[in-house]
């Protein structure tokens, strides 16, 4: 039984020739964490999480796949172990993610990548390929088509709202921040979840979520490593015409695997005309699986086997 990052003793039982390591990549503000699993001699395929969680979301399913899958799993900025933006700074997560991505290929000085990602990360994925679209082979997203759609006139109603939060969360000093025992702070992931994570699986993602409270702030139990500015993400939405456009850009092949409930936030509409574009312009491939939204972390059995096979293909 290892002992976590989190400071709180969880075993992780991995199968018979699966390997993974905790990796730090530098980046100007400090550094991207990540945990690389499979062969580190080969490229892999860049796995990115969903809003507020972390390369923790894809612990379950990575282990169903071949041993022989090289993974990097990461954390984005603010989330997980990768250090916070500086103070200033606003996180825009459907668009700061595209360069996080090529500071990462650069880092590595690879040419043609792959990408899986659940919800925002399935965003990233969609977002970089649209971007580069000679320098991807292969997108996986899990429960998201692209970038969250708004109408144009939520987003301007919620700016000024979201740009007070953001400084109000900035200046929260670290003896304001809350803490918890282990146990009430899984319940408060739980509730937050709202049951599209088991409770298990929410010990599994705060892992790399929570941390035990600093010692100089004479307080006893746990807080959430993740930068709280993260909750405002109201300044990071797309109309649908622009989430077309982007789609029609995209040359790689795609597969899309959509929940049953899945994402209940989302306009289906939305999510289907961004598959039918997609159609339209490039190999897609559109497979509907029984699940939350998390299914890759509650569920993975339901997609490893599709997920396999398309990587598989040429």
């Amino acid at each position: 039984m290892a002992e976590n990052m989190n400071g709180h003793k969880i075993p992780e039982d991995l199968p018979v020739g699966v390997t993974v390591e905790e990796v730090e990549i530098p980046v100007p503000w400090g550094h991207v964490a990540g945990r690389w699993w499979g062969p580190r001699n080969k490229q892999p395929l860049i796995a990115i999480h969903g809003w507020q969680d972390n390369a923790g979301t894809w612990d379950n399913l990575i282990p169903l796949l071949p041993a022989s899958t090289s993974v990097l799993c990461i954390d984005l900025p603010g989330h997980g172990l990768s250090t916070h933006y500086p103070k200033g700074m606003i996180y825009y997560v459907f668009w700061d993610g595209i360069s996080l991505l090529r500071r990462i290929v650069r880092y590595y000085k690879w040419s043609k990548i792959s990408l899986m990602g659940h919800s925002l990360g399935g965003a990233l994925s969609f977002m970089y390929a649209a971007s580069f679209p000679d320098d991807v082979e292969k997108i996986i997203c899990v429960d998201i088509a692209s970038p969250a759609v708004r109408a144009p006139e939520h987003m301007v109603n919620s700016t000024g709202m979201a740009i007070d939060k953001v400084l109000d969360y900035e200046n929260l000093t670290e003896d304001k921040i809350p803490c918890y025992d282990y146990e009430e702070m899984i319940d408060l992931v739980c509730d937050a979840y709202k049951g599209s994570v088991s409770r298990d699986n929410c010990k599994v993602l705060m892992k790399r979520g929570m941390a035990p409270t600093p010692t100089h702030t004479k307080k006893k139990g746990y807080y959430f490593k993740r930068d709280p500015r993260l909750k405002v993400a109201g300044l990071a939405m797309m109309s649908i015409e622009t989430a077309l456009e982007y789609a029609a850009k995209i040359k790689c092949q795609v597969l899309n695997i959509r929940a049953n409930p899945g994402q209940k936030w989302e306009r289906l509409d939305y999510y289907l005309r961004v598959v039918e574009k997609l159609k339209q312009t490039t190999s897609t491939r559109f497979e509907e699986v029984n699940g939350t939204h998390h299914v890759q972390l509650n569920a993975p059995e339901n997609i490893a086997s599709i997920i396999e096979e398309f990587l598989e293909e040429y």
